[in-house]
Parts: structure tokens; C-alpha cells; sequence
């Protein structure tokens, strides 16, 4: 993992793709990060195994119950980039609905909405049949974007729960990364942005090209 920026109140770390959160039969990630640093971390969100990219590490109970309060309220704003194989049944626009729970803890999109999980996209070409999303997700459920870009026909490559699993095998990794982090905390307001730097699709040239666009998320949504 790396450090990407060490305050007086938290960490923003990277996780690599394939690395479990938390600990299993070998140390998580936040095990790993604490580790590192020699000092106790609180996670305040989570990422999947298959998903790479930023996540906030409190240094103290107290900032981490404050970001508790913050994802609450919708005040962090979080960006992901993933891959399909698949072209979408709409390039750009909102996915909502409720999220139930389906077989062998997988999920689904539900036309219901009671307490939807809600997401936003945007979307472009890349190579033959890649097709490229920038995503915004206004809730945080579990699984949400691997779920929602399901319900559009474009499951993620390499998403062995919710793509073809015999076609997902043949990837490196799943192709979803947490991209970019913005938040207010105490009157300063931080902004991350990383590209993903595993897996062949996200390190193509057209990627990189097309990252150059998207490399202020906040400012397309």
C-alpha cells in the first residue's frame, strides 16, 4: 500500500487491488497500514478485495466518529472508475433503486425505492468493446456500483460475483478503483485524486488519455 497524504487527524492510503479489508486468515489492509505507521488507524468507509484505490484512515476515535457524521450526511464526495465489456443500456445519467440481498451474498437492484441506493455516471469508449465510467455514488451500500452497472447491462471485467465468471477469470483484476476523494474537515477542505497503476485495461494509453479529462471528477458532476 502507499501513503498518499499523512495529516494530524487521519491517513489517506491506497489499497491494492486483492488485498482483503480487513483481516482474514492473513493481516487487512487497515491491519497492514497501522502496521506500517506503527500507530492504531479507524477505517470510516471500506473497499471491496477486488476494488483498488483511496481510502481514509482516522488516527483517533473522535476523527473518525466526525467522518462517521460526514458520510452520514453526504458531505464526502467519492469518484470510481471502472471497465465493462459490456456496452451500457444508457452512456450517462442516475441509477436508484433498493439493493436486497440475492443469492450466496450477492446483491440486487430492486425498482422499489424506500431506501435507494443512488448513483451517478458518466460514461465513453475506449478500445474495441471496453467501455470507460466515471461514477459518483451518492449512498454507500455494499456493493453498489458492482450492482448498479450490472442493472445496466456492463458488469465490471473481472468482477468474478457479477460478470460471466469463466470471462471475469481471464482478467488480472476486477476492474473497479476508487479514484478521487474531496471533504471539508475543520473549515479545510482536501481533494485526492489517483489513477490506478495495476491491470492492463486501466494502464492503456486510451485510459490515460481519457483520465486527463476526468482528472478534476468533481467538476463533471
Amino acid at each position: 500500500m502507499i501513503i498518499v497524504h499523512d495529516h494530524l487527524s487521519f491517513i489517506i492510503a491506497h489499497k491494492s487491488a486483492g488485498v482483503n479489508f480487513h483481516s482474514e486468515e492473513e493481516a487487512g489492509f487497515v491491519v497492514q497500514v497501522s502496521q506500517q505507521l506503527g500507530i492504531p488507524l479507524f477505517p470510516v468507509h471500506r473497499l471491496d478485495k477486488m476494488t483498488s484505490g483511496l481510502v481514509i484512515l482516522a488516527k483517533t476515535s473522535e476523527t473518525a466518529a466526525q467522518f462517521g457524521k460526514m458520510f452520514e450526511a453526504r458531505e464526502v464526495e467519492k469518484y470510481y472508475l471502472a471497465i465493462s465489456m459490456r456496452k451500457p443500456k444508457k452512456k450517462m445519467g442516475w441509477i436508484k433503486g433498493d439493493m436486497a440481498s440475492a443469492r450466496r451474498g450477492d446483491y440486487k437492484l430492486l425498482v422499489t425505492m424506500e431506501n435507494p441506493a443512488i448513483t451517478q455516471f458518466i460514461s465513453c469508449a475506449l478500445r474495441t468493446h471496453e467501455r470507460f465510467f466515471l461514477i459518483k455514488p451518492h449512498t454507500g451500500k455494499t456493493h453498489q456500483i458492482r450492482v448498479a452497472l450490472k442493472s445496466l447491462g456492463s458488469p465490471i471485467a473481472g468482477d468474478e460475483r457479477y460478470a460471466q465468471a469463466d470471462e471475469a477469470r481471464k482478467e488480472e483484476r476486477g476492474y473497479l478503483h476508487a479514484y478521487a476523494l474531496r471533504f471539508r474537515l475543520n473549515d479545510e477542505t482536501f481533494e485526492f485524486v489517483v489513477p490506478p497503476e495495476e491491470g492492463e485495461r486501466f494502464v492503456s494509453a486510451e485510459c490515460k488519455n481519457q483520465l486527463q479529462i476526468w482528472d478534476k471528477p468533481w467538476e463533471l458532476f
